[in-house]
């Protein structure tokens, strides 16, 4: 018998704010060691009032704008009540009742084809803190408590481990494209809700949640797995499937059975009277809106338009900071697929052999696009180029300044380079007798020495072609 997957995702993403949701601490990324980022209100203690940042629901409604949802102009808060050491008031307050989107769809392409996933909510709520195992003790930190979450959770749609990826990877996207969140370093962790059931029926199998993924090549093995445990239960009678919910272990490629998985009365919801109901009216709303940043697949079109290669599109959507950089760049004038190649490669390998990555970059458009356009002029080669963006990344030079003061502004005419290459192989009579030998290398060696000779003055392939000239 052929049976069929059905998936619902229940993904937790972090919002990148500068406080926590209920209270004025630092968000999660502001700690620096355990503890140091609590409070009285995110701690837990007696008489301690919530207060709602405003940047939370802001967040929340251009995520839901982003997955094309209905927002919610009233909107309010609920009390979750389970115990956990984590979870210092024994609750957490989230949204049931009135969550803050509803009924939206992504659109995905996979290789089996187009289609959309419908989003059932998002709500907003708060994280709870963190258990740290070490030995025979368990430690509690806090600071992690009352971070903004958003709860994106979508209908049943999913048939494929492929499909929930492609899910995953454009909600990255979206997110940190957007300013929505990092989406690194757990700030996007998903809830795989799965079951299995006869292809072409209607009925909904047993269905079992496996918690708090985070890796996608870990949610895919853990798909795939329980999958075929589901299968193995219905066709040979392996094990009864109860519903439950599941761990997996990235060691074994398996999923472990936690708990019994609760229901909605378990949790005993009820209002929190603490927190006043939230009102969006059409301005608030709309300046949301204006605000709201340009959908990724109109992006991705866009800079397909102007040349730039698929890879380089994914690594541009991936980072806020890397677009806003190339946009920027762009509307001052410079080429899009030069640009790209400008901050993609030579900005990403300058910042590489120092260890850091590209949310370490710090060029404004400005700078770089001073840069290029030296270049696209003829006024400096590229390699004079990338010598002043070397100073720009490293030490935050002004490139026309530095480039007047290296003397990389001043062309070298043809009669000095042949008086240079004359010398060169002069003083390289060794190299010229190798190369006339047949050793290919030579070539390199002797271009390398004019090049050193001219201070990276000239253009590269001019003076490659003169020396092939002069060696003849």
């Amino acid at each position: 018998m052929n049976y069929e997957l059905v998936i619902g995702l229940e993904t937790h993403v972090e919002l990148s704010t500068e406080s926590k949701i209920f209270c004025s601490c630092g968000g999660h990324s502001a700690a620096n060691e355990p503890n140091d980022c609590v409070c009285p209100a995110c701690s837990g203690m007696p008489g301690m009032l919530p207060v709602m940042n405003k940047k939370v629901v802001e967040l929340a409604v251009t995520a839901g704008l982003m997955l094309n949802c209905e927002i919610s102009r009233y909107t309010t808060f609920d009390k979750k009540n389970y115990y956990y050491p984590d979870l210092p008031c024994a609750y957490q307050i989230t949204q049931l009742n009135h969550p803050i989107c509803t009924n939206g769809t992504v659109h995905l392409k996979t290789s089996k084809g187009e289609r959309d996933v419908r989003i059932k909510q998002i709500h907003m709520e708060e994280d709870a803190g963190k258990l740290v195992h070490s030995g025979n003790f368990s430690y509690v930190d806090f600071n992690r408590t009352s971070v903004p979450l958003i709860e994106i959770v979508t209908q049943p749609d999913f048939r494929s481990a492929e499909e929930v990826v492609t899910y995953l990877s454009k909600l990255k996207s979206m997110f940190r494209s957007g300013g929505i969140s990092e989406c690194e370093e757990g700030a996007m962790r998903c809830d795989v809700n799965i079951s299995v059931r006869p292809e072409g029926s209607e009925e909904f199998g047993v269905r079992t949640e496996i918690k708090n993924m985070s890796s996608f090549e870990a949610i895919e093995k853990a798909i795939n797995y329980e999958a075929q445990r589901h299968i193995d239960a219905l066709e040979y009678e392996t094990e009864e499937l109860v519903q439950e919910t599941r761990r997996f272990d990235d060691a074994s490629g398996k999923t472990f059975a936690m708990r019994n998985k609760e229901t909605e009365a378990d949790y005993r919801y009820f209002p929190d009277a603490n927190l006043m109901p939230i009102i969006i009216d059409d301005e608030w709303l709309e300046e949301i809106k204006k605000n709201k940043p340009v959908a990724i697949d109109d992006k991705a079109d866009k800079y397909r338009e102007e040349g730039i290669s698929e890879k380089e599109i994914d690594m541009i959507l991936q980072s806020q900071k890397i677009g806003t950089l190339l946009d920027e760049t762009i509307a001052l004038g410079c080429n899009p697929k030069d640009t790209a190649a400008w901050i993609l490669t030579d900005c990403a390998g300058i910042l590489r052999k120092d260890g850091k990555t590209m949310e370490d970059l710090s060029v404004t458009p400005e700078k770089l696009s001073s840069i290029i356009k030296m270049v696209e002029s003829g006024s400096i080669n590229r390699n004079a180029g990338k010598k002043i963006l070397i100073a720009v990344v490293e030490s935050n030079v002004d490139p026309v300044e530095y480039c007047k003061a290296q003397g990389l502004d001043k062309k070298v005419d043809t009669a000095a380079i042949g008086a240079v290459l004359d010398s060169v192989l002069a003083a390289n009579e060794q190299a010229v007798a190798d190369y006339k030998g047949g050793k290919v290398k030579a070539f390199q060696a002797l271009f390398g020495a004019c090049m050193r000779e001219l201070k990276g003055a000239g253009d590269p392939q001019m003076i490659k072609e003169a020396l092939e000239e002069k060696l003849k």
